[in-house]
């Protein structure tokens, strides 16, 4: 279609970190050069690799921080070697009990180490996309915090980690219902112009939905496309902060 640049998600697997109970590495740099070559060839202008780090007793260790944030550099400098844009991927999952003021410390460090790696690899940042965790609470604790909250931590930690000359920063929903996603980052993007892009790489905050209008069933196949869309518009509403819950209803009166 005109106007899309195809993209891929790297051919990897997470595995059990050895020597690190609890904790998991990205696995799949080796022959990558060959496979970012034949995926250039076939259309990909941009790739993706995901990390995983964990908060728990004791996790994540900085072994486990070190590892995954080595292997998204090896990847990054990979990708711009071959002429594909790296988008970075390291997910601070929202499972635990964890409060926001621990997601905070645990994403901030994990970013220093990422941006750590990709200086000593020779990443070029203006031609790298990082996608982020916003800083949450984890799901199972009882503090839950606002949507102000989420968007002030998240944005004070960015600051504080995250180098200007990267271009953008998108979004993973991580665990967040649509709507909570979506009021996330029209929050970011009310407070005001950031030194990158704001925006969303959601999956199952933009999917859900959809697949709730679908049920797996053909007749239903408009309705999840409308679903689709309304929730595409909605988190491009929230691109530029002008996002508002009464947004929501609109499908239901169209």
């Amino acid at each position: 279609k005109a106007g899309v640049i195809p993209g891929i998600k790297v051919d990897t697997s997470t595995h059990p970190l050895a020597g690190c109970p609890g904790e998991v590495v990205t696995e799949g740099l080796d022959g990558l050069r060959g496979r970012l070559k034949e995926y250039y060839q076939l259309g990909a202008r941009f790739a993706k690799w995901r990390a995983v780090i964990n908060i728990g007793d004791d996790i994540p260790t900085g072994t486990c921080i070190e590892a995954n944030c080595h292997a998204l550099a090896r990847y990054a400098s990979l990708c711009q070697e071959q002429g594909i844009v790296p988008m970075v991927e390291p997910e601070v999952l929202m499972d635990g009990d964890h409060g926001i003021d621990t997601c905070y410390e645990v994403t901030e460090v994990v970013l220093r180490s990422l941006f750590g790696a990709l200086f000593d690899f020779n990443v070029a940042l203006e031609g790298t996309i990082l996608k982020a965790s916003m800083v949450l609470p984890g799901k199972d604790c009882d503090e839950k915090a606002s949507v102000e909250e989420v968007a002030e931590a998240t944005l004070r930690c960015l600051k504080s980690a995250v180098p200007a000359s990267l271009p953008g920063i998108v979004f993973l929903s991580g665990g967040q219902s649509d709507e909570q996603a979506t009021a996330n980052l029209n929050a970011m993007n009310a407070l005001g112009p950031q030194p990158w892009e704001l925006s969303f790489s959601y999956g199952r905050a933009l999917q859900a939905p959809s697949l709730k209008a679908w049920k797996g069933e053909e007749a239903n196949a408009q309705a999840a496309q409308d679903a689709l869309a309304h929730r595409a518009r909605l988190n491009g509403a929230a691109r530029s902060g002008s996002y508002t819950p009464d947004m929501e209803k609109e499908l239901a009166a169209a």
